[in-house]
């Protein structure tokens, strides 16, 4: 695989404020990749450098092989681009709002048409065409910013918290979609997103930015190893009036009879736990993490 992204040394400041501390950052081609930090971590004018919207105070940002300061209007025929917040013309038709973009970036209006087309109706748009934009739903208008990002069909698509405003059914859509794009259609998936599950679901690998800096770049399955020990919620069938005492050194917890908690080390296998509660003659209902397993991660490394 080839590099879709590359950025060395890359510093931004704000006077005396550093946002970016030397980031160094490698997206593979067809990758699904998330970018991960709280509130201020430096995100958002990663994603304003690539996209011009920031200037950058040093280094080198290469999308689909074209260095940025030696060709941007070639670089940036490579990249789709979903912000968080809505940039359309509220008063103009959707239909219009996909065809402009898409003759800004010169796609031809026979081609552009059955791109929008294809778009509008993949993303469940197609009978909102003459609609205008103010008429949308939020979870519509997200979904309009998506098709619109992909009309001139870009290597690279940046969703930046495209989740937002949209309800459960119509996320899961929405990603079944993005995820034909990445598979199918081999575009390379950056995503910002605060719903972590979405990333433990989605994406191969990740990146952790916090205070300007990356703290953890790599697979997200080598990053879930990591997590020493995890809590799990056992929803019982039968009361439990008593805890085993063989399970003190899962630090048990009993919620209320039918509830129970243990804490398990990565090193540490659930069959025991298993075999001891079958022997009571217990059944287990269901079995859940008490917390989002890559949330507790990112709150450890973030806070580092």
């Amino acid at each position: 695989m080839s590099k879709i992204l590359e950025i060395k040394d890359l510093k931004k400041s704000y006077g005396k404020l550093e946002v970016l501390k030397w980031i160094n950052l490698e997206v593979q081609q067809g990758d699904f990749f998330a970018l991960l930090g709280h509130n201020g971590a430096g995100k958002s004018t990663t994603i304003g450098i690539m996209t011009s919207l920031v200037n950058k105070d040093s280094w080198t940002v290469k999308i689909a092989w074209v260095d940025i300061d030696e060709d941007f209007s070639l670089a940036k025929k490579h990249i789709g681009v979903v912000p968080q917040e809505f940039n359309f013309d509220i008063f103009a038709k959707v239909w219009d709002i996909c065809m402009f973009q898409a003759g800004f970036y010169g796609v031809p209006k026979k081609i552009a048409a059955e791109r929008v087309e294809f778009y509008l109706k993949k993303l469940e748009l197609w009978d909102k065409r003459d609609s205008k934009a103010k008429e949308l739903s939020g979870g519509m208008k997200r979904r309009l910013m998506i098709a619109r990002a992909l009309v001139h069909e870009p290597k690279v698509l940046v969703l930046d918290e495209p989740t937002a405003w949209v309800d459960v059914e119509l996320r899961k859509t929405m990603w079944e979609f993005i995820q034909m794009l990445n598979k199918e259609k081999n575009i390379t998936i950056i995503l910002t997103t605060h719903y972590l599950e979405e990333v433990e679901q989605l994406c191969k690998n990740v990146a952790i930015l916090t205070g300007g800096e990356i703290v953890y770049n790599g697979w997200v399955k080598s990053l879930l190893k990591t997590l020493d020990e995890e809590i799990f919620v056992l929803d019982l069938k039968d009361t439990m009036t008593e805890i085993p005492k063989r399970f003190d050194q899962y630090k048990p917890k009993l919620t209320d009879g039918n509830t129970l908690e243990l804490s398990v080390k990565a090193t540490e296998s659930v069959n025991e736990i298993f075999s001891v509660l079958s022997e009571k003659g217990i059944d287990v209902l269901s079995m859940r993490n008490k917390s989002n397993r890559l949330e507790q991660l990112f709150l450890q490394l973030a806070h580092k």
